[in-house]
């Protein structure tokens, strides 16, 4: 099997995981692939197990119940046979609290749309009560169950997971998720039943753009996320922290396929007291780093905090276009006192590094002017991977930067002036766009109201929208004379 060791008891290693990504599966984007959920009560290795039969740690694991609470999608392959897995959150059929019934509200979702069920238990401890909860549960859905009798790492525990039998089930196998141990026979009997289809998943098209959604804890990043997908894909609660995995979901509209991520609330540092919550903070920033366009939520009743500008701050960092969406604008009271170009002056005062960045009012719960997000993410993703052509480019230079007689124009530098000069400038890449500006004479260095105005001026000329552009200078420095 592919796959590193990784232990749910091993917090370093939990670290590691956050940094890779996570995938979930659309309705919206229907593959032929079977599927297989693996389900079972908490803290038993169901995300251990799921990171070992996808090749990569994508699932966040740790000794603490509970991690895992959305469905987390991702895509195996054993004999020539692939499949799809979801891994689940860990199921507490009656716990009225909040998290854990939408846990088990995620986890009823996953086990309606799998082809099979594969039941994680714990081998050093037994069976347990709620384990026969849930072996009623699962025995009702009518679906192929193999059970997976985890952390058998020795003889003795290979001999003890027999005890669950018990259950009715047939296919019974003690197993090790951290080692892979007895993995190969449980795979067997899974896709024994399993036909290849000849349907692929979609190809073609345009480059898959990869939407993250990010913004502090509880401003309704999840409420957005489901309303764009118009079902309830991800968790919602008023408990701050719900989302804790980076969920992707793939989905079609306005004729692209958009990857969304719905991230973590990111917190300041100091205030994420639990492993899994820290983690979700990583896991985060890191999905900003490989997502093209971030849309960053804000709290529109709350007004805009410090935290929202260090979030959008990252997302710069990470060179995303940057759409802002307000939320809850329902909610905002006085709206005739409060008008969008109030808020919006408060927030380009505390964000004036994103003077280029779009504000859309919105409100998740309703709906209310979500549609118009889409159509503006379509528009930067198109200004990020913008190319100029080196004759428009030269144009630009001679218009904007170069004096009459040529040489070059002065450009001020930081200290001072100096007889520091712009020769010329060329395009070198694009998501985001970076320009490499060549100078000459004087220090190098240019200023920063100089690299600014190069920037607006780019941005008007080739409509750069809502997005980030990064210059380089490279200095040629005069030869000593012997």
């Amino acid at each position: 099997m592919p796959g590193a060791d990784h232990s749910e008891h091993s917090t370093e290693q939990a670290e590691a995981s956050a940094q890779a990504a996570v995938t979930a599966e659309p309705q919206a984007v229907v593959r032929a692939l079977p599927l297989v959920a693996i389900v079972g009560r908490p803290n038993v290795g169901k995300s251990t197990l799921f990171n070992r039969l996808a090749g990569e740690r994508r699932s966040i694991v740790g000794d603490e119940p509970g991690i895992t609470r959305d469905r987390i999608y991702g895509e195996a392959e054993w004999n020539g046979h692939r499949f799809r897995i979801v891994d689940t959150g860990g199921i507490v059929p009656d716990d009225d609290a909040l998290i854990p019934a939408n846990i088990l509200k995620q986890a009823s979702a996953a086990i309606g749309e799998a082809q099979a069920l594969v039941w994680v238990v714990d081998a050093r401890k037994g069976t347990t009560p709620l384990d026969e909860e849930l072996a009623g549960l699962l025995r009702s859905t009518g679906k192929r169950v193999l059970v997976a009798a985890n952390k058998a790492d020795s003889a003795r525990l290979d001999a003890d997971a027999g005890e669950f039998f018990s259950f009715g089930f047939e296919d019974v196998f003690p197993v090790s998720a951290e080692h892979g141990n007895g993995l190969g026979e449980m795979l067997d009997a899974l896709v024994a039943e399993f036909e290849e289809s000849s349907e692929a998943a979609p190809d073609g098209g345009p480059r898959e753009l990869r939407l993250a959604i990010v913004g502090r804890p509880n401003v309704g990043k999840s409420s957005l996320l489901n309303r764009l997908l118009g079902e309830e894909r991800v968790i919602v609660s008023p408990v701050a922290g719900t989302t804790r995995d980076a969920v992707d979901t793939l989905v079609e509209a306005e004729g692209q396929r958009f990857r969304v991520i719905d991230t973590a609330g990111i917190r300041r540092k100091g205030k994420t007291d639990e492993m899994a919550e820290k983690l979700s903070v990583i896991m985060a920033r890191k999905s900003l780093e490989r997502a093209d366009v971030a849309i960053v939520v804000i709290d529109a009743a709350d007004g805009v905090a410090a935290l929202d500008a260090n979030i959008a701050g990252y997302a710069h960092e990470a060179g995303c276009s940057i759409i802002i969406a307000v939320n809850k604008w329902d909610a905002v009271p006085n709206k005739e006192t409060g008008t969008p170009a109030l808020f919006e002056r408060n927030l380009r005062d505390k964000m004036k590094f994103l003077e280029w960045a779009p504000v859309v009012t919105i409100s998740a719960l309703t709906g209310q002017r979500v549609e118009k997000l889409l159509p503006l993410v379509l528009r930067a993703n198109e200004a990020r991977n913008r190319r100029i052509q080196t004759s428009q480019l030269n144009d630009f230079f001679e218009r904007n930067v170069a004096q009459p007689r040529g040489g070059g124009a002065p450009a001020p530098v930081k200290g001072g002036v100096s007889r520091l000069r712009v020769q010329y400038m060329t395009q070198v890449g694009v998501r985001p766009p970076r320009f490499v500006v060549f100078t000459a004479g004087g220090k190098p260095g240019l200023h920063f109201s100089y690299e600014r105005y190069l920037m607006n001026r780019l941005r008007e000329e080739f409509d750069f929208f809502a997005t980030p552009i990064r210059l380089i200078e490279r200095h040629k420095r005069r030869k000593s004379s012997q």
